[in-house]
């Protein structure tokens, strides 16, 4: 199947478009777009009309280059306003044979036993490991004979008014959202190789005002946080530091930014201007410079790890840490973060290469981007129901039962329901025949009395689909 994905990596120093058609799974890049962030802080949106300007403008960059027109995009997410929680679900095989309707079903079995706020929407439910029987540790159970699949799954969530602010940005800037996913997520699906995921490993993407982390082990995502701290802090803190203008700050970090420190440039010293009084300018030590990055990156790195260590899962990460995002140009971050993570293995990532990449996009800050491309072209984690409540699957195709499962709607009942979600609980008690059977003759009984539209007959209509 032939499809042309826009993705749209909405961070806090930059908008970056990417435009790829996919043919049989593989993307071929055919135009992009950058443009200065506006309207956004810590990967927030705070200013609407700012922001969809600039969203705007990185989309018609691209469309130049591509040559093309389209209505719907991939969007990223910061995981600035999201939280994550784990659930599991369990279900009877009446036919004892699994498909994707017995996967989509223990899923969302899952997703309604979890404890989810009102203010928040769910992005993504994401399994890491499945249970058949008493056979543990299955990464896919699709073909399986068993009377019993049982599903731990990661959920992630989003603050419903940052959602909405997200969509009115990118809608205000011409298009419509196909699908949100959590920017750590996509940078993971770019620089992750089989390997790390099968072993554990925690990927870190280290941006202009955020860092995200995410934790991989049993095939999926077990664990996310994220840090609002990232390499635009540097810049601030040098320009404090140095007295001098946060244009020149940059500069000094861009040329002289090294984590190693250099036995003959202890006496070095550079010119720079005055913040306030730019036509004049002080000589400033490279020892200095030196410091104040050394002592931001240490304090970022540091956090970081304590987080690790709050997920438990530390023990599980066979290939250690993978660092990626434009704050690992820095020189010596590397051997930094082996000392901090407790010696553990450190990899700095580039973007995994795909048909037609641009040479500037082969940069560690655009793997977002990538990922958002990747993911559109079906290189997300084996299942996963996503923000559009839509279940997908690896190599995702339209399988002969009748092409992808429709998602779980809900219905006034549930929504008053003392659970705290809006996802209704699959039935076990019967088999799929007896179930059909049965609700065939309620929904004859409730249109018999003819009293007028019944949303019962929906909720029928719709379960017969999913039995």
């Amino acid at each position: 199947m032939n499809q042309t994905i826009l993705g749209i990596d909405i961070g806090s120093t930059k908008i970056c478009t990417i435009i790829a058609d996919i043919k049989d799974g593989v993307p071929h890049v055919i135009g992009t777009g950058i443009h200065k962030s506006q309207g956004l802080k810590k990967g927030a949106i705070t200013n609407i009309e700012l922001a969809s300007r600039a969203i705007k403008s990185a989309i018609n960059d691209a469309k130049r280059v591509a040559g093309t027109n389209f209505s719907k995009a991939i969007v990223s997410i910061s995981g600035v306003y999201t939280k994550s929680i784990n659930s599991s679900g369990i279900v009877n095989i009446p036919n004892s044979e699994i498909g994707i309707k017995e996967i989509n079903r223990v899923m969302q079995t899952a997703l309604y036993n979890a404890t989810i706020p009102n203010e928040y929407e769910v992005l993504h439910v994401l399994p890491y490991n499945f249970k058949v029987d008493d056979q543990d540790f299955i990464d896919d159970p699709l073909g399986m004979s068993g009377n019993r699949l049982e599903v731990f799954v990661h959920i992630v969530t989003a603050q419903r008014s940052s959602l909405g602010n997200l969509k009115k940005a990118v809608k205000a800037a011409g298009v419509e959202i196909e699908n949100i996913v959590l920017s750590a997520y996509a940078s993971a699906i770019a620089v992750l190789n089989d390997d790390e995921k099968e072993l554990g490993v925690a990927c870190i993407d280290m941006g202009g005002s955020t860092c995200d982390l995410m934790v991989h082990a049993g095939n999926s995502i077990k664990y996310n946080d994220f840090l609002g701290v990232g390499s635009n802090h540097i810049t601030n803190d040098l320009s404090m530091a140095l007295r001098t203008p946060l244009s020149a700050a940059e500069r000094v970090k861009v040329e002289y930014g090294s984590l190693n420190k250099h036995q003959d440039s202890g006496g070095d010293l550079i010119e720079l201007p005055i913040i306030g009084d730019e036509t004049s300018t002080h000589q400033v030590s490279l020892e200095v410079v030196h410091n104040v990055i050394y002592a931001r990156v240490e304090e970022t790195l540091m956090i970081l790890a304590k987080s690790l260590e709050k997920s438990m899962l530390k023990e599980h990460l066979g290939a250690g840490v993978v660092l990626t995002g434009g704050m690992v140009k820095l020189d010596g971050i590397r051997e930094l973060a082996g000392a901090i993570f407790s010696h553990m293995p450190v990899r700095i990532a580039r973007p995994l290469e795909i048909d037609g990449l641009f040479e500037n996009l082969r940069d560690p800050s655009y793997a977002t981007a990538i990922g958002l491309i990747l993911y559109g072209a079906g290189r997300f984690t084996n299942y996963e129901i996503d923000s559009e409540k839509k279940i997908r699957f690896k190599a995702e195709k339209f399988h002969e039962e009748g092409g992808s499962i429709p998602p779980l709607l809900s219905t006034p009942e549930i929504k008053e329901s003392p659970r705290n979600s809006s996802f209704a609980p699959p039935a076990e008690s019967k088999s799929a025949a007896d179930i059909k059977h049965d609700l065939s003759k309620i929904a004859e009984i409730q249109k018999s009395k003819k009293e007028g539209p019944n949303p019962f007959t929906k909720f029928w209509q719709w379960l017969t689909q999913l039995f």
